[in-house]
């Protein structure tokens, strides 16, 4: 397949990517995975003014309208700068909300959303919810319902640190009976492939950066083939990875969706395994900003979907 984005959704990306370079992301990155979300909570606020999360929010409730291709485009550059928060489940509430028989709760819950005043989470019964303690909106989705959650237990630290783990209270508002999760999961899906496609961007921009500057027997690494062969991999992996999530946006089939997100987490996957084989042990360290990506790759390759599960999808789609 070849995708062309237009000029309107490239300006969109470079507009994103100007604003999210000026914000100094992984500053924003470590306050939040210490419970401080000022910045955080600023920088959403941004995000949300140029429309990304409006782009998951029927225009009957405030959005845009319901733009899977141009939410992908955002999405990706949201993963190339690493930008915390719940932004995935954000849209999944979104989703979720939309088409739930009663429109009063979207009516309610969906402006703040799309606007960026709110944030939101969801989780499954016995899953943790992401960044419970940040959000205002806790979705619930237990025996074929979903609530409204009062509240959230302890905060648990996962393997992105940016990543913040709670429980969500049981109980609360009833907001549906037989949820469409089906629907909400294919947003999930999709924006988790779209992320971790930028992810994966990042990973090889910087890592291309550092063989050129690093050198070793009075040359750079980069010169070497064996450097050489594994970057040219996750290029490959990368652009593989790019046609299939826009064409899954462009579609929303389930098999096509699964595939981008199976896709492109294994290339972000496998591109952190050649940026941390390529920069050696200073990779390890929580201090390099590498680590904010390495992280992130590991824990997208399951979130919303293992590798199994998605593969399972394709097959029987």
């Amino acid at each position: 397949m070849r995708f062309l984005l237009d000029t309107e959704q490239r300006a969109f990306a470079g507009s994103l990517d100007a604003m999210l370079t000026a914000a100094d992301t992984p500053s924003v990155v470590r306050d939040w995975s210490r419970g401080d979300h000022a910045k955080g909570r600023a920088l959403w606020s941004r995000v949300a003014g140029a429309g990304v999360f409006a782009l998951a929010v029927p225009e009957e409730y405030e959005g845009v309208g319901r733009l899977p291709l141009d939410l992908a485009v955002a999405f990706v550059e949201l993963g190339r700068h690493a930008v915390p928060g719940p932004l995935v489940e954000t849209v999944t509430a979104a989703a979720l909300l939309s088409e739930l028989g009663d429109p009063a709760p979207a009516k309610r819950l969906l402006p703040a959303l799309a606007s960026g005043e709110s944030m939101a989470t969801v989780a499954r019964r016995g899953s943790y919810a992401l960044d419970g303690d940040a959000v205002a909106v806790r979705l619930s989705l237990t025996d074929g319902e979903v609530r409204l959650s009062p509240g959230h237990g302890p905060v648990r630290a996962s393997l992105d640190p940016a990543r913040r783990r709670t429980h969500l209270h049981p109980g609360g508002e009833l907001l549906a009976t037989a949820p469409p999760f089906a629907t909400a999961l294919l947003w999930a899906r999709l924006a988790t492939a779209a992320q971790a496609l930028g992810v994966g961007l990042a990973l090889l921009d910087r890592t291309v950066a550092y063989v050129r500057q690093r050198t070793q027997f009075g040359v750079p690494i980069g010169s070497f083939q064996a450097v050489k062969h594994r970057l040219a991999d996750a290029k490959v992996a990368l652009e593989f990875a790019r046609p299939l999530v826009l064409g899954a946006a462009a579609t929303l089939d389930p098999a096509d969706v699964a595939a981008a997100k199976v896709t492109a987490c294994e290339a972000a996957y496998t591109t952190a395994r050649t940026a941390l084989q390529l920069h050696g042990a200073i990779g390890y360290t929580a201090e390099y900003d590498l680590s904010l990506w390495l992280t992130k790759a590991r824990a997208l390759r399951t979130a919303w979907g293992t590798p199994g599960e998605c593969r399972a999808v394709v097959v029987s789609g």
